[in-house]
């Protein structure tokens, strides 16, 4: 897969946006973010100190007991501090100021601050929590600090809006994350996704070329093996039959190193990832009297029944289909039940099935000539009928003991 992509500027993200996020740490924007912070909320403490030792408060919220003044001033310089561990332990810190919500001025811009933390960064329940503790502080709050221009539910009506301004920003923020991480996700399927389409796509290509090959060589093989045990066990052959069969071994084996060489060719380039070049003409119906021609020249008697009318209308890959029947069926004919007559039969039309049969009478005794074989060729001839939406039978026939090998091949109009 490749790599993800990395932004022009990693410095601008948060550190929980930052691609290798796990453990997030600290980006130039994290810190930019937490000076501003520190300032704000020490430069609020400082000024809420000195108005509060001043001869006339401006802020009335400074009213209070006397003593109040001092351990204000501690708790809001304390809360400052703490606010460089906000982005590791949120939640710790917010319990640990709830006390200071109801009494302490100097500490409420840190508090708010580590309340936006929590609701940005934590699960909402969480935040929820924290933003009613608060909520319910703010009362005994305004008795504590009671602000003489405003009547009493008016201080608190404006405090709660101004908690609600707090909160409605950090769900924005909130929201806006989770968006970038959604869509960065989604790319990140994605592009596992595609991946894998390649992947599946490139498995299926040659998952088709070794079909392809074990059709091919299976059928190249077999004539190569019948024609030498011929030989083998016609010594007192004329030269003419000698020659003649010499040279359809010739014949097969060039034919067969040269699809032997293409597939290989065709992998190679696969894994290089170069360009395969034009595939040689597959086969279609029309090349099945070709076929079995072939076979006929190989001494195989086999009878063609073809009431195709014209091999042209079938579509090509209907056609390459049947084909690759007809060489299977031939193929394990000459493994199996070699010197045995085998009955080809082809018919069909347009809006119909094209009905492809190979018979053959079941073999008595053992073969004089066994090939290997890895007895994968009728599985992929079943994958290639039932891709093609055909259906496949195979087996002795009951009624006449034959060995049957038919399918039905859908040939729309």
């Amino acid at each position: 897969m490749s790599a993800a992509v990395v932004p022009d500027h990693p410095w601008l993200l948060p550190g929980a946006l930052t691609p290798e996020a796990r453990s997030p740490r600290r980006t130039p924007r994290d810190w930019l973010v937490d000076v501003v912070a520190f300032l704000l909320a020490l430069g609020w403490a400082l000024v809420a100190f000195g108005d509060a030792v001043s001869s006339n408060p401006q802020f009335a919220h400074n009213a209070g007991p006397s003593w109040l003044v001092g351990v204000d001033l501690l708790a809001g310089l304390a809360c400052c501090a703490a606010l460089w561990l906000r982005r590791r332990w949120p939640v710790g810190l917010a319990v640990v100021g709830l006390p200071l919500a109801l009494f302490s001025v100097t500490a409420g811009v840190a508090l708010l601050i580590v309340v936006f933390t929590v609701l940005v960064h934590r699960p909402l329940p969480v935040g929820a929590a924290l933003v009613g503790f608060h909520l319910l502080t703010v009362p005994l709050y305004t008795a504590v600090r009671p602000d003489p221009s405003l009547p009493y539910w008016g201080t608190v009506a404006w405090t709660v809006m101004f908690i609600g301004v707090v909160v409605a920003w950090a769900m924005f923020v909130r929201a806006r994350r989770q968006l970038v991480l959604s869509l960065r996700d989604r790319a990140h399927r994605a592009e596992a996704e595609q991946q894998l389409r390649v992947d599946q796509a490139r498995q299926l290509e040659r998952t088709r070329i070794a079909r392809e090959m074990h059709d091919v060589l299976a059928h190249r093989i077999s004539l190569l093996s019948l024609h030498a045990g011929a030989l083998e066990f016609r010594p007192d052959a004329s030269p003419q039959e000698v020659a003649r069969a010499a040279g359809v071994i010739r014949g097969s084996a060039h034919a067969a190193l040269q699809d032997l060489r293409e597939v290989i060719g065709v992998l190679r380039a696969d894994t290089a990832g170069g360009d395969t070049g034009p595939e040689r003409p597959q086969p279609t119906l029309a090349d099945v009297p070709a076929l079995v021609a072939e076979s006929r020249a190989a001494g195989v008697r086999v009878t063609l029944v073809d009431e195709v009318a014209d091999p042209a209308d079938v579509p090509t890959a209907v056609g390459r289909g049947a084909y690759r029947i007809v060489q299977e069926g031939l193929t394990n004919a000459r493994k199996h039940a070699p010197g045995a007559t085998v009955a080809v039969r082809l018919a069909g039309g347009p809006g119909r099935e094209l009905s492809v049969e190979i018979r053959n009478p079941w073999p008595v005794g053992p073969p004089w000539s066994v090939l290997p074989g890895a007895g994968t060729g009728l599985v992929g001839i079943a994958e290639r009928v039932t891709l093609a939406g055909g259906r496949l039978t195979h087996g002795r026939d009951d009624a006449t003991g034959d060995f049957r090998l038919a399918a039905r091949l859908p040939w729309r109009a």
